[in-house]
This record gives structure tokens, C-alpha cells and sequence, in this order.
């Protein structure tokens, strides 16, 4: 008996490492709001038929949570939306029916949640205090945007790989990336078991 049919993203090669080798072959969708939404568009129309599930993984911010340690998204916001002039809900699109804060589904209890906000910008640490969130990433909130219009449930698992110091080269980013690996593919075994 087969298991579900599942999509795996992620945004960048730099994430995806030897223990989620051993175990996945993801799709690349790039950085960023916009290239996470036409990239997922485009790889999930061009598929014979639409999955079970899309899985994002990849790494997130956090000035808060356990960094190298990996969360659950449970809900996701669109950080830079902003028409608040104009008399709405700042975080939410206009003319959209949506809420700011999206819930996700499904959950699940084996790996710990956490609310995400995704932006165009990297989160410096002092820039954290102003965002309504735990985590923040780059791709979700576009990904999830994609996987309503075309019906799919999205889970998105994020490992902790920077936050509590600035920023400041790319190994910074980096350093923590072989522990999110691998508490990425224990965290994904969890969920696939569940499944």
C-alpha cells in the first residue's frame, strides 16, 4: 500500500542537506515571496495530477525559539502588506478574502508549532519586536497562497537558523544549517508516520 502522494519544496540547495538527501528530492522554488509563488504555481500545474500534500521545509528566524531546533507552522502571515492607509487591516490583502493570519492544516502533535510571518526582507535582530510572529521565513505565506487556489493542504516545517545575533555574512546563516538538516528529517519522520 502506497502513501500519500506528497510535493516537497524548498527554497534553496544551501538548505537541503544529507540527512533530507537520504530521505527526499524537493523541487527548488527560490527566495522570496514572489519566485516561491511562481515557482510552486508552475511545478504543481505541470505535475500529472495534483499531490496529497505540499511540504515546505527549509530554515526560518526566530528571536524567541530553540535555534537548529524545527516548528511547525501553524498559522502564516504576509508581513509586508501594508494598506493600512487605506482604512485595512494592516497584514491583510485587499480585496482578498482572506484573514491576515492563516491558519494551517493539518497539524501535528509530534512536532512543536509556532506562528510564522513571511516577508521579502531577512529579519534583523532588532527588527523581530515589531513582527507579530515566532518565526519568520521568506516563501510560506506565498506557497500557501498558491496551495488554496489549486486546493492542497500545505504543511511547512522550519528549522531555527538565525536570530538572537545580527546578521552579518552568509555564513552566519549557514552555520546552523547540518542541525536543521537533521532535526528537519526527524521532525519530517515524525509527520510521515502519522500519515
Amino acid at each position: 500500500m502506497s502513501g500519500p502522494d506528497i510535493q516537497f519544496l524548498m527554497a534553496t540547495e544551501a538548505e537541503y542537506l544529507d540527512h533530507l538527501r537520504a530521505k527526499i528530492t524537493p523541487e527548488i522554488i527560490g527566495v522570496g515571496p514572489v519566485e516561491a509563488a511562481a515557482n510552486t504555481m508552475h511545478i504543481l500545474l505541470e505535475r500529472p495530477k495534483r499531490p496529497d500534500y505540499v511540504f515546505l521545509l527549509g530554515s526560518a528566524g526566530s528571536a524567541t525559539l530553540a535555534q537548529g531546533e524545527v516548528y511547525l507552522a501553524s498559522t502564516v502571515s504576509y508581513r509586508d502588506m501594508d494598506a493600512s492607509a487605506l482604512g485595512f487591516e494592516k497584514g491583510r490583502t485587499p480585496f482578498v478574502d482572506e484573514p491576515a493570519e492563516i491558519v494551517l492544516q493539518p497539524q501535528f502533535a509530534s512536532v512543536p508549532q509556532a506562528r510564522l510571518s513571511t516577508g521579502a526582507d531577512i529579519v534583523l535582530t532588532e527588527q523581530f519586536a515589531a513582527i507579530d510572529a515566532d518565526m519568520v521565513d521568506m516563501e510560506s505565506f506565498a506557497v500557501k497562497r498558491v496551495c488554496q487556489i489549486l486546493d492542497v493542504p500545505l504543511v511547512v516545517l522550519r528549522g531555527i537558523s538565525d536570530g538572537p545575533e545580527e546578521l552579518k555574512k552568509f555564513d552566519d546563516w549557514t552555520k546552523l544549517l547540518p542541525t536543521v538538516d537533521k532535526n528537519l528529517a526527524s521532525a519530517l519522520d515524525m509527520i510521515l508516520q502519522q500519515l
